[in-house]
């Protein structure tokens, strides 16, 4: 049932770590991401992502503390280029703050290497192959072993792939944002790297349990994007309720549906969800156990994608920060 990310054997499902720190309102005390992340580690995953930019290093302080008991049994994935400063968000993708950050990672992590790095954004003031050989001398100092890409086009992997091989890239990925089948994912299996499904529940959306934008608090990042604004919000929730029908057909949850969708359409991809409950984490990680008809599988994907849905992933501004294919 496992899945192979940068030749090794991972749970079909890894965890997404960033929302028990950051974007999503007031993130967790301390001693409740502890017990969501151990949580996870008795539930089986063994594959836990999260980056400098997360809770401004506080989100991989937090894993650090954890997971460093755990640090054999565990692939841990961080990334860098993206970051914290002065209480703002970053974008810096010079070589000389790529290594800074890595050495601050670790430190925070409390390990000696980290399995997978990614380069969060593509610094466009700054050529790919630069940031890209940053990675590299990373790698060959040993305190990397592979390295990712995230938020890229096909053109931009091909790009960065013949520098270094590039083991991963990490986009968002999921029924309502499809960007990655019009470039990235055909990039991905041919220089056989994965394609690692971050916000594959839609931020939430595809668990069916937003009905109201009043649930956001105002440090929610979603409340910028305009799939979370009217009247996009509205037509979306509509959309959703024949897909609430199918997945309670298909006897799963609507969560569920989701990553098992998502696991469908090929085998190099893996999903990521956040979560910042035990009992969510626990329905999530069921996803990788069902089986699903072909019908229920597209199905889902003609009830929800971005032909069906209103609205931009992301504000005009952020969608000029990155690189992915639009649609």
């Amino acid at each position: 049932m496992n899945r192979t990310l940068a030749n090794e054997s991972v749970f079909p499902i890894g965890l997404g770590c960033m929302n028990l720190s950051h974007a999503y309102g007031e993130p967790l005390s301390e001693a409740d991401g502890a017990h969501l992340l151990e949580s996870a580690l008795d539930l089986g995953v063994n594959h836990f992502d999260t980056a400098t930019l997360y809770g401004f290093g506080k989100n991989e302080t937090l894993v650090g503390s954890v997971l460093k008991n755990h640090r054999s049994q565990i692939f841990l994935a961080s990334k860098c280029g993206m970051a914290g400063v002065d209480g703002k968000r970053v974008i810096d993708g010079r070589p000389a703050t790529i290594k800074e950050q890595c050495d601050a990672s670790l430190q925070r992590l409390q390990t000696d290497v980290i399995d997978l790095y990614y380069l969060h954004r593509w610094d466009k003031s700054v050529p790919i192959e630069d940031s890209v050989g940053a990675l590299a001398d990373l790698v060959e100092a040993g305190k990397i072993c592979h390295i990712g890409l995230s938020e890229v086009s096909g053109p931009t992997i091909h790009k960065a792939h013949q520098i270094h091989p590039v083991a991963a890239v990490q986009n968002e990925y999921s029924l309502w944002s499809r960007n990655a089948e019009y470039g990235a994912l055909k990039a991905c299996k041919e220089i056989g790297a994965n394609l690692v499904a971050f916000s594959p529940l839609a931020r939430g959306f595809l668990t069916a349990t937003l009905r109201s934008l009043e649930q956001l608090g105002d440090n929610d990042i979603r409340i910028n994007m305009p799939r979370f604004q009217e009247p996009h919000f509205s037509h979306n929730l509509q959309v959703l309720q024949e897909y609430e029908v199918l997945a309670q057909e298909a006897e799963c949850t609507p969560a569920q549906l989701a990553l098992a969708w998502l696991l469908a359409q090929d085998s190099c991809v893996i999903p990521i969800p956040g979560t910042r409950s035990v009992e969510h984490l626990k329905e999530n990680i069921k996803a990788a156990q069902l089986q699903l008809g072909a019908e229920v599988i597209n199905k889902a994907g003609e009830l929800i994608s971005q032909q069906t849905i209103a609205g931009n992933r992301y504000p005009e501004a952020t969608l000029k920060e990155i690189d992915t294919e639009e649609i």
